[in-house]
């Protein structure tokens, strides 16, 4: 498996771990063949020094075990914590990687569970592994050895019972991984649940949907139980089964065992070690179905995490010539349809057109047109199905997608503010800007007196989401996130809408001064008469391209679209 792999670096450790379990293991196998002495050698010929040799012996041994053992918690807890860390980062790394299309196949709610969840069960079992997942197996192996050396004819009861055992504990593990591969998947179910609630709050109390989310809830909670009790019954019932052969194996040692005493075939420490042994195994196996409850649900967890670390990135930097660069920001069309990941009609179809450099160009059309997903083809979130995209006449393929996405300014449809300041979020534009350039943005975005009514301006901490703003203020500080990198393409999918028609005026006067081509998706006229050109869309077919001037003289929909709003009164020219 490939997460096995993020075990490398910490082959010494694990090394230095098991060899101190080892040492455990040695003391306990030979703590009974020591006690076998005292009583054949020392007790029943009533000789105090053999007594106190061995008992000392022992004693010593036992501190030896215990420092190995604290020793070996150390590396243990160290192997695990450092896997977990690497195993976290590398699928946040692949995770940031990934393009829309991969989280139509791995959702947001899974994977949390994934690098949460998952990840730890991983870490908890590797702890394991090196503490006492090992260790339990060898000593029932060992414990056997023991016994036959010991006394062969007693221990051949072990030699019967253990293989049974062990097929008996196979089956289960193999059944349990089925089981909890399904409790994983139920667990991603109640995040997913509690994600979407979470983040609609305020939709939840203003439509007074409370009821009906708590019952989904309830639903999806409900599931999760019912699957973590099932496969939590199936491996509590091993624990019976296993004790009670064992306890068969341990009458029938005794009952053997004082009739090859009482003949002279055995000795009374003989008897006694071989029962010690067995009462080991029989405590290593009252803690399998712990382990194999802890294997099984980490190897459905790995097969999680793999799944992540080996999904396929569909957005490659394969045909790319480092020598081309994005330097004007002119943007072409050509015969571009697009289809998202598994659907089946196209949102797109045949999309042609160009736009200059530098030129501003805005997209109307109804909800489901296909604005937003053209937009999204241009910082290459998605690949275009057919046809091709250039910028500055070069393929958009040929061009690296950094190259290409730290040209564009995009603010999308739903504006997302991280939790931190204000200045914090406007630095995500540009990582390096100054305050200077941060409050020059800000002024052009028309948020900047805002943000210096906020009660510590700059450095005013927003709330997840922004959610301490207005709609109006979340899109004029995301503009302002796009315009402080000064792109060459900057992108607006309706950044303008909770703004008024005086401040949405001030702000696209402010972009002019901007060397940049500007595409703004929009359901106002009054934003589309300010433009170079507009284009029109309906059901993903470009039906209209033109100026404001003669789209109201050829086109229908335009036509539609401008009376709707203006009224049917005298046409408006600009």
């Amino acid at each position: 498996m490939k997460v096995i792999h993020f075990l490398k670096p910490y082959r010494a450790a694990m090394a230095v771990a098991w060899s101190l379990m080892l040492v455990e293991l040695t003391v306990e196998l030979l703590n009974p063949l020591f006690m076998a002495r005292i009583i054949d050698e020392g007790i029943l010929n009533k000789d105090l020094d053999v007594v106190l040799k061995w008992g000392f012996i022992m004693v010593g041994m036992s501190l030896v075990a215990f420092i190995s053992g604290v020793t070996n918690s150390f590396f243990a807890a160290h192997t695990s914590q450092g896997f977990g860390y690497d195993v976290r980062e590398s699928l946040y790394k692949k995770v940031q990687s990934f393009s829309f299309a991969s989280f139509h196949k791995l959702p947001a709610s899974s994977l949390i569970t994934r690098m949460t969840n998952d990840v730890r069960q991983l870490q908890n079992t590797i702890f394991m592994s090196l503490r006492i997942m090992l260790r339990a197996p060898l000593l029932v192996v060992g414990s056997t050895i023991m016994a036959l050396i010991v006394n062969v004819r007693l221990a051949l009861i072990l030699l019967i019972v253990i293989p049974v055992l062990w097929l008996f504990l196979l089956w289960v593990l193999k059944r349990g991984w089925s089981l909890f591969e399904k409790v994983q998947s139920r667990l991603d179910r109640v995040n997913e649940v509690m994600k979407e609630n979470l983040s609609g709050m305020r939709q939840i109390k203003a439509y007074t949907r409370g009821r009906y989310e708590e019952s989904r809830f309830h639903g999806a909670n409900e599931d999760l139980k019912d699957r973590t009790v099932r496969a939590l019954r199936f491996m509590e019932i091993i624990m019976p089964l296993l004790m009670l052969v064992m306890n068969l194996a341990l009458l029938s040692v005794l009952w053997f065992g004082s009739i090859d005493v009482a003949s002279g075939g055995a000795k009374v420490g003989e008897v006694v070690a071989i029962v010690t042994y067995v009462t080991r195994i029989s405590s290593v196996f009252s803690i399998f179905s712990f382990i194999i409850t802890s294997f099984s649900r980490a190897r459905a967890s790995a097969d999680r995490v793999q799944e992540v670390l080996e999904t396929e990135i569909d957005l490659k930097d394969e045909e790319v010539n480092q020598k081309n660069k994005v330097a004007d920001g002119e943007i072409t069309f050509n015969d571009v349809s697009f289809q998202y990941p598994s659907t089946r009609g196209y949102v797109l179809q045949d999309v042609s057109f160009k736009v200059g450099a530098g030129q501003t160009v805005s997209i109307l059309g109804a909800t489901g047109a296909g604005k937003s997903s053209l937009f999204q083809l241009i910082p290459r979130l998605y690949d275009a199905t057919e046809g091709t995209i250039e910028l500055d006449g070069q393929s958009i393929r040929s061009i690296s997608l950094s190259e290409i996405r730290k040209n564009i300014g995009y603010v999308p449809q739903e504006v997302i503010l991280f939790s931190g300041s204000v200045s914090e979020n406007l630095l995500w534009g540009k990582e390096d800007a100054t305050r200077e350039e941060m409050i020059q943005a800000a002024k052009d975005a028309q948020i900047h007196e805002t943000i210096l009514n906020l009660s510590n301006g700059y450095d005013t901490v927003l709330g997840q989401k922004g959610v301490n703003l207005s709609g109006g203020q979340k899109q004029r500080l995301s503009i302002a996130r796009a315009l402080i990198r000064k792109p060459k393409i900057l992108l607006l999918d309706d950044s303008t809408s909770a703004l008024d028609l005086k401040t949405e005026s001030r702000l696209l006067q402010a972009l002019k001064q901007y060397e940049c081509t500007t595409m703004i998706i929009t359901q106002k006229v009054s934003t589309a008469m300010e433009s170079d050109a507009i284009l029109l869309l309906e059901d993903g077919v470009l039906i209209g391209e033109g100026t404001h001037e003669s789209l109201l003289e050829d086109s229908s929909l335009y036509q539609r679209i401008y009376q709707s709003q203006f009224g049917e009164g005298e046409i408006h020219h600009v």
